[in-house]
């Protein structure tokens, strides 16, 4: 696809609207194009070239059958996260980050345990011996454990790289990805610190369009991987 088509379906997408002005960090300065109503704009000639590299290095980690780690907790990345990391079977987290998911990885295993444990004994019946209360508690426990950790269940190990929708909002998650060494593609609006992030995609990450259009990217680049490794 030519860069015009590639700019023309971003622009469709919302993916130029930047923060205001007043929000920008000065490591965005040579990715806005200009500010309109207090509002910066974002150059997608640059979000072309930026997404580009990021794509190579996620058809490079699939390629060579790597994990990566999907990770949007916005209302507006949800839907398409879920849908975008289960169609290449990666794991992907979409609700509170869980801290010390990296660098205490035991522990959500352990936690990954326990819930499909509890699961495999409630299809069984093994829970029916418990008091209705009793068994009230556990499937209490089991949503709330399915909930933060379902989408790690095929997660054996620390991830090889991580792709974050909203750097800013997720900085726990880069933050303990960058100690753990885990290379970081990020979506980012003007508001981050892009100097940060490995492979940074500056663009709205604010609008259901904008999000689903780099997800959708993102997960395209991973199956085109998938094919060369095939």
């Amino acid at each position: 696809m030519d860069k015009e088509k590639i700019i023309d379906e971003m622009f469709k997408a919302g993916a130029h609207f930047g923060y205001s002005k007043t929000k920008r960090h000065p490591s965005t300065g040579q990715y806005i194009f200009g500010t309109k109503n207090r509002n910066d704009i974002i150059n997608l000639e640059k979000t072309v070239e930026s997404l580009a590299k990021a794509e190579e290095y996620v058809k490079m980690l699939s390629s060579t059958g790597k994990v990566l780690l999907f990770i949007g907790i916005k209302p507006e990345s949800k839907k398409a996260l879920i849908e975008g990391a289960q169609s290449v079977d990666m794991p992907y987290v979409t609700e509170r980050w869980i801290g010390g998911a990296f660098t205490n990885f035991i522990e959500i295993k352990k936690r990954i345990a326990i819930m499909e444990d509890l699961k495999d004994k409630r299809e069984k019946g093994e829970l029916d011996k418990y008091t209705k209360k009793e068994r009230l508690l556990i499937d209490e426990k089991i949503a709330k454990l399915h909930r933060y950790f379902s989408g790690l269940v095929s997660m054996k190990k620390i991830p090889d790289a991580i792709f974050v929708i909203d750097a800013k909002k997720e900085i726990i998650a880069v933050t303990e990805a960058k100690k753990a060494g885990v290379p970081v593609i990020a979506l980012c609006n003007t508001d981050t610190n892009i100097k940060i992030i490995d492979y940074p995609i500056i663009a709205n990450d604010a609008s259901s369009s904008s999000v689903t259009y780099f997800i959708n990217a993102i997960v395209k680049a991973y199956k085109s991987g998938q094919t060369i490794k095939a």
